[in-house]
């Protein structure tokens, strides 16, 4: 009888943490609606100020294509390993879900590493966001991504720290799967930044 009552406790237990889970990615969804107003705010504001040069350089003179397309390669990658992190955390590997965090990481970190380097470069060449109105939206809208991706970088060593101490626990798990909406939808708003800012703006 004591058995069933503690199986029929955990279950119980269980079922409030899935519907807690549940709850809590739902959240996260309306989370990422509102930061999409704000990417689209940013976009908004680049597609009007992207003409005005004030007599200085476009971004077909400063983008470096193929510098860029390697910032964009190493971000794609962490959006596919953390991919594996979820698939090996769904299996209970907590290793390997330590060890592909790690690399997710590591490509976060180029891609940031990077784009300050892309920065530094463009701001020492004195084409720093006061010079005009092109380069003050172009400083804008790609350093509000990289922002979020530090961000994200930041709660993934969180996240790192927690399942090295606690193991893949439902609360874990939950936080793991936030994170992973939000470390994808980084990924999508950067094809959109590559396409509109970089792409476009070499032509």
């Amino acid at each position: 009888m004591s058995t069933y009552v503690d199986h029929a406790h955990n279950a119980h237990d269980d079922h409030e943490h899935h519907d807690s889970g549940s709850q809590t990615v739902l959240g996260f969804w309306f989370y990422l609606m509102t930061d999409c107003i704000l990417f689209a705010t940013a976009f908004a504001g680049y597609a009007v100020l992207y003409r005005n040069i004030a007599n200085g350089v476009s971004g077909k003179e400063i983008f470096d294509l193929p510098y860029v397309m390697v910032e964009t390669a190493a971000l794609l990658l962490s959006s596919i390993t953390y991919g594996f992190a979820m698939i090996a955390g769904h299996k209970g590997n907590k290793t390997a879900v330590l060890g592909w965090l790690a690399v997710t990481f590591a490509c976060g970190a180029a891609f940031i590493g990077l784009e300050i380097n892309e920065f530094h470069h463009l701001i020492s060449e004195g084409h720093g966001p006061q010079v005009s109105a092109f380069l003050s939206a172009f400083f804008g809208l790609v350093g509000l991504h990289g922002l979020h991706v530090t961000a994200g970088l930041i709660w993934m060593t969180v996240m790192m720290i927690e399942v090295a101490k606690t193991g893949l626990t439902g609360r874990a798990m939950t936080r793991l799967n936030c994170l992973s909406l939000f470390w994808h939808f980084l990924d999508i708003v950067w094809i959109c930044v590559f396409t509109v800012v970089y792409l476009k703006g070499a032509m």
